[in-house]
């Protein structure tokens, strides 16, 4: 018999449009599930049943309302670990944060705050040596984030346009925590003083940022700025990448707003 045949796939057919399940139908007329699938959706698509096409819509681009305090904290990851690329064999790009896996909480808040930014897209995980890559595809990655261009983001200008500075400028310590969660981390520092003629260790908690990008240092200290934080250059090696905060006072903001990566 050829299960293949023309009536066999009539017969399957029948039983699909009557609510039956597809792996049902493959059981039954012992057909590969891939080719029930295909033939119902063929078959769907003959008698004009097949859902409109997938396309979500963009704040920019068609005035969705965006939720701009997990944007605001998305650009920042984006400006620390993430990328855009557009593969081949895709229809459209993708934007690409890396989260170690020694912070699930950070994967987790990436993950909510790239749904919440693309509601009507599907966010994945990808397994890689010691991270996952938190991932979504959409074709308005380039509208939502104009700073993604060829090269490196360090050897191109990158500066926020003036829509994303309002959101910024609105939603700052969001903005701070992303980049914070990208390229920056909160340590003990340690010295020693006098104290009572006797020399003694004393411990003291501060913010790094590091990024080799002069552009995406001076959003960050310019932020700091607007939000009262003192900040100093942290230079090695002759390199000015590292942005410290080490005052109390700034240091107590920061433990209010961002906190230690988890």
């Amino acid at each position: 018999m050829n299960f293949h045949g023309t009536e066999v796939r009539q017969r399957a057919l029948t039983l699909l449009r009557g609510g039956a399940r597809n792996a049902d139908v493959a059981r039954t007329f012992n057909v590969p599930l891939g080719t029930v699938g295909y033939w119902k959706h063929m078959d769907r698509a003959k008698r004009g049943e097949c859902p409109g096409k997938h396309d979500p819509k963009c704040p920019r681009c068609d005035g969705r309302e965006l939720d701009e305090s997990a944007y605001s904290y998305l650009l920042g990851l984006y400006l620390g670990d993430g990328h855009i690329s557009h593969y081949s064999e895709h229809r459209v790009p993708n934007l690409m944060i890396t989260c170690a896996d020694s912070w699930s909480g950070l994967m987790d808040d990436c993950e909510h705050a790239m749904r919440a930014v693309f509601p009507d897209n599907s966010v994945c995980r990808v397994c890689r040596t010691g991270c996952r890559n938190v991932k979504v595809y959409s074709k308005h990655l380039h509208c939502l984030f104009p700073q993604h261009g060829p090269g490196k983001k360090h050897e191109r200008r990158i500066a926020l346009e003036r829509w994303q500075q309002e959101i910024v400028g609105t939603h700052p310590w969001e903005f701070i925590r992303g980049l914070i969660h990208s390229d920056g981390c909160r340590i003990t520092n340690w010295t020693t003083r006098q104290v009572g003629g006797e020399r003694k260790r004393y411990e003291y908690p501060r913010y790094f940022f590091t990024n080799v990008s002069d552009d995406i240092r001076q959003l960050y200290t310019d932020t700091l700025d607007k939000l009262g934080i003192a900040w100093t250059h942290c230079t090695r090696n002759g390199n000015p990448y590292n942005i410290s905060v080490a005052r109390k006072a700034s240091v107590a903001l920061m433990d209010a707003h961002v906190g230690p990566k988890y």
